[in-house]
């Protein structure tokens, strides 16, 4: 009797030890690589939205911080040298700052002598490049942002396509390991086009609220030079 229990707790132990043996862990490169040739080519054209996705970010946050730095007695350097008559003066302190509002700023003061929608038509129209110029590839991010989970889902049909496929020519026995295939390319596709359009989509978002606040800050800057202008002498 003990030499049976001792017998059974003896073959408990090898297939618990067999089982820890055969345990595996999976590391992410054989997690894509485990997709076949359709899951690598995907996740291959993810990882370049990504890289593509993480430059357009970072150079347009670069700009648009560079873009937001404005002297904080800029405006009031101007309305001096405006109210002093020394419009070359003002006109060389814009083309000094080299900011989007001291541009827009800048064509106002080139406009001065004519009448103040004149001034007033230039400088919108001076805008408009300006914020065209701080939108710059910014739309791409936009578009990442949505065609990446859309790639994903295409592996994913074609996982589940490869598994159907191997389900229908088995015949009549489904073998896991034939099917593995299949499900890799479904499952990591998709995450992974998942992935790539949630950081797009985030970035996407934080450059739009930076290209406002610019915006803002160039909306402002103008309208206080036009009612400068516009002060009775």
């Amino acid at each position: 009797m003990l030499n049976t229990i001792l017998q059974d707790a003896q073959e408990g132990a090898e297939l618990l030890v067999d089982g820890e043996s055969a345990k595996k862990t999976l590391s992410i490169i054989e997690l894509i690589s485990s997709g076949g040739t359709a899951g690598i080519v995907i996740i291959a054209l993810l990882f370049v939205l990504l890289i593509v996705a993480i430059y357009i970010y970072f150079e347009r946050l670069f700009a648009i911080k560079a873009a937001s730095q404005v002297d904080a007695n800029f405006m009031n350097q101007i309305k001096d040298h405006v109210s002093n008559g020394k419009v070359d003066a003002a006109q060389m302190l814009c083309v000094q700052q080299n900011s989007p509002v001291s541009r827009l700023i800048g064509k106002g003061i080139s406009r001065i002598g004519k009448p103040l929608e004149d001034i007033n038509t230039a400088i919108e129209n001076a805008g408009r490049l300006e914020i065209y110029g701080l939108e710059k590839n910014v739309s791409v991010l936009a578009t990442i942002s949505g065609a990446a989970p859309m790639i994903g889902f295409l592996g994913t049909v074609i996982g589940m396509i490869l598994s159907i496929f191997e389900i229908a020519n088995s015949g009549g026995s489904i073998d896991i390991k034939t099917l593995a295939d299949g499900l890799y390319t479904a499952m990591t596709t998709t995450v992974g086009g998942l992935i790539v359009g949630i950081i797009a989509y985030v970035a996407y978002n934080h450059l739009v609220v930076k290209t406002d606040k610019v915006v803002y800050q160039m909306e402002a800057n103008s309208l206080e030079f036009l009612d400068h202008l516009n002060e009775p002498v």
